[in-house]
């Protein structure tokens, strides 16, 4: 059964869905190879964002005539899902996630398959698991976002800790339920501990008040809209909201170096111990450290690839090797469980 630190409310890309229905989700039309005799259909249960994962999808079909059949939904509920599912009725291959807590989550319950060795050597050590168990494929970091009618760069505070200061009570939003601000309050808690970490939640619940939103979508938006001064989110969602010619006020800067809040969110894939085709589910892994898919992953300018860490500039145009995060690892950041506890300590889920 489900832990009590797993459950947890998700409001990601327009869906909402209970454990039981993803649980459904993956039940349904996850059978056996829909191609011809012995062709082979993969199953990715797909928790990264679908345009992205859908073009990556398609080139490898394109380059070794494997099907994929994907799967959408929150990577936490199909993570949850994939453990309820997956030991008594296996049916997928592949996990592809935004963020490494759920891929950490599943190694702990024994549910993903060792990555090739030549695979894993393809990304520089330290952004995939330390056990051999997923593949880091590219990278996200943390920003301010802010709009400058409302409060000059000069005037934010670029500490995270600071972000709760009474004086920002009511300007200041945040997303406390994303899965992307659990990486955070880890960080947060390797930083100044877990007494401090509660003590600075309530104090962010206390500042941000009605501003306390539930993902990193609503409070671009409202920063955009001018209903908040600013905000801390994945730059990933400053990006998408960018480009749309009726969010132009929103701006983003990034945190102080090294800062708790200045957090690289690292999303990753991995093969299901349980895979009927373990073969082609490795040479799907290995397809992703290749050029032509870390260029697909640069080409979004969202997102740094990992295994060519030199093709993506992000956002701002920053190279990789110009970002200054929290210097904590992805074995450190966990599997997000202490930062749900927490988080509920606060009362902020």
């Amino acid at each position: 059964m489900l832990t009590p630190s797993r459950l947890r409310t998700r409001f990601r890309r327009g869906s909402l869905l209970s454990l039981g229905a993803g649980l459904a989700l993956l039940a349904a039309g996850c059978g056996g190879p829909s191609g011809g005799a012995g062709q082979i259909t993969l199953t990715l249960y797909n928790g990264q964002h679908v345009p992205e994962a859908s073009q990556l999808v398609a080139a490898f079909e394109r380059k070794t005539g494997i099907e994929v059949q994907m799967r959408s939904n929150e990577e936490d509920t199909l993570a949850d899902a994939i453990v309820e599912v997956e030991r008594s009725h296996p049916k997928a291959d592949l996990f592809l996630s935004e963020n490494s807590p759920s891929l950490e989550y599943l190694t702990s319950k024994g549910m993903l398959a060792q990555v090739d060795a030549s695979t894993l050597a393809a990304v520089p050590h330290g952004y995939s698991s330390a056990t051999g168990s997923w593949l880091g494929l590219s990278a996200q970091v943390s920003v301010i976002v802010y709009n400058p009618k409302l409060i000059a760069s000069s005037q934010l505070p670029r500490r995270i800790l600071d972000f709760a200061a009474a004086k920002y009570r009511g300007k200041m939003a945040f997303a406390p339920a994303d899965v992307d601000f659990q990486p955070i309050v880890t960080s947060m808690v390797a930083a100044y501990g877990e007494p401090k970490t509660v003590a600075w939640l309530k104090a962010m619940k206390a500042t941000a008040g009605d501003h306390a939103y539930p993902d990193d979508e609503t409070v671009e938006s409202a920063v955009n809209q001018g209903r908040v001064a600013f905000g801390v989110i994945n730059e990933y969602y400053w990006l998408r909201f960018h480009d749309n010619a009726a969010a132009k006020n929103a701006k983003i800067t990034t945190f102080a170096p090294k800062d708790p809040g200045y957090v690289l969110f690292v999303a990753g894939a991995a093969a299901l111990a349980s895979s009927k085709h373990p073969a082609a589910a490795q040479k799907f892994l290995a397809f992703l450290t290749t050029p032509e898919a870390q260029k697909l992953v640069a080409e979004t300018g969202i997102e740094y690839p990992l295994a060519e860490p030199t093709l993506g500039t992000g956002p701002l145009g920053r190279p990789f090797t110009a970002l200054q995060p929290n210097p904590i690892d992805v074995a450190r950041l966990g599997d997000g469980s202490l930062a749900v506890t927490l988080l509920r300590n606060a009362g902020l889920i």
